[in-house]
C-alpha cells in the first residue's frame, strides 16, 4: 500500500512540473518549467490547497534517490575528457561555488524554519532547548 501512495504522490509532483511546462510553452517565458512548477507547488502548500502529507512520502523517496540523477553527467565527463581542459575547470569551479552557496542558503533557511516551527510548538523556548 505504501508503494501506491508514493507513486501517487510522485504523480502529484509531476503534475506541477507538467503545469509548469504548459505555462512556459504558452507564455514563452525564459524561466525553466520545473521552477514554475515548484513555485506553483509552494503557493499551493502555503495556501493550504495541498497539504504536506499529500506529497511527503513521494518527495522523500525522490530525494533518497537524487544522486542517481548525477550519474549521466559523470559518464558524460568520462566520455568527453576534453571538457576537463580550461573551460572544464572553470565549469567545475562554477558548479562547486554554486553548490556551496546553495547548501549554505538551504541550511540557513532550514534552521530559520526549524526555529520558527519550534517557537510555535514550544512557545518560544525552542532555542533554549537546543542549547542544553
Amino acid at each position: 500500500m505504501k508503494i501506491i501512495r508514493i507513486i501517487a504522490q510522485i504523480f502529484i509532483l509531476w503534475i506541477f512540473y507538467f503545469i509548469g511546462q504548459v505555462i512556459v510553452s504558452w507564455t514563452g517565458i525564459f524561466i525553466p518549467s520545473s521552477i514554475i512548477g515548484l513555485l506553483l507547488l509552494w503557493i499551493c502548500l502555503m495556501t493550504g490547497i495541498i497539504k504536506v502529507e499529500y506529497i511527503k512520502d513521494g518527495a522523500s523517496f525522490m530525494i533518497l534517490y537524487l544522486t542517481l540523477f548525477y550519474i549521466p553527467a559523470t559518464v558524460g565527463l568520462i566520455e568527453y575528457p576534453e571538457l576537463l581542459r580550461l573551460e572544464g575547470i572553470l565549469l567545475m569551479v562554477a558548479i562547486f561555488v554554486s553548490s556551496a552557496v546553495t547548501l549554505v542558503i538551504t541550511g540557513k533557511a532550514s534552521q530559520f524554519i526549524e526555529n520558527k516551527e519550534g517557537e510555535k510548538i514550544n512557545g518560544g523556548d525552542y532555542a533554549n532547548l537546543n542549547n542544553h
